[in-house]
């Protein structure tokens, strides 16, 4: 990404930012107009590319900087006191929701993004989704107290178990047209997160007592 666009005024970065964030949500990455994006931010296409050598570029930085901001806006004073995977793992999945709630773009981009196939950036897409979990997991779960797991239980896959589970369900509501409701969401992955508890906790820690 060329590091001049972080020599422009916030408020500039963010309208760029947000342009095209809303046309990538909206659009197939290959139907995703550049002309349009530049137009919505207010500035020529040459100008965005200037800063983005290429469309590939800006949607690669786009997902990117939605990681950053689902980071930040999780981790915070009370992340860092949570021991217990799943208190922790609930924890993260409620402020994801209310970031969602505020920026609908957000969930529509890390949508087609996540599913995204044959596409110019699929690989690229692939390989920051692999390497960003395992960094996500080492950030995240450090801290948790691993002798509440029954012997042989791996942490880890449990949480990518609880991810494939959560894409599943958005990618059947993608395919069948049906809106996102994150309440909901959020109930079934409380009812996912019970059961693996029973699974994978020792008996002593099944009801969530320390």
């Amino acid at each position: 990404m060329n590091e001049k666009f972080y020599t422009l005024p916030e408020e500039k970065q963010q309208k760029i930012i947000n342009a095209a964030m809303e046309v990538f949500s909206q659009n197939e990455y290959k139907r995703a107009s550049t002309d349009l994006i530049a137009a919505k931010a207010g500035v020529s296409k040459g100008l965005l590319f200037y800063y983005f050598h290429n469309k590939k570029e800006l949607y690669l930085f786009l997902y990117d900087y939605v990681i950053e901001v689902m980071k930040e806006q999780v981790v915070d004073e009370k992340f860092y006191e949570i021991t217990d995977f799943f208190e922790l793992l609930s924890y993260c999945a409620g402020k994801k929701v209310k970031v969602l709630s505020r920026n609908p773009y957000i969930t529509d981009f890390a949508m087609r993004a996540f599913y995204s196939e044959k596409e110019a950036v699929s690989e690229d897409l692939k390989q920051i989704n692999v390497s960003r979990t395992e960094e996500l997991y080492e950030m995240y779960f450090k801290s948790i107290d691993a002798y509440k797991f029954r012997e042989g239980a791996n942490p880890y896959m449990v949480m990518k178990m609880l991810l494939w589970m959560s894409d599943g369900y958005l990618h059947d509501l993608q395919m069948s047209g049906k809106p996102i409701d994150v309440d909901v969401l959020m109930e079934e992955f409380d009812r996912w997160m019970t059961m693996f508890r029973k699974l994978v906790y020792k008996e002593e820690y099944q009801n969530g007592r320390d």
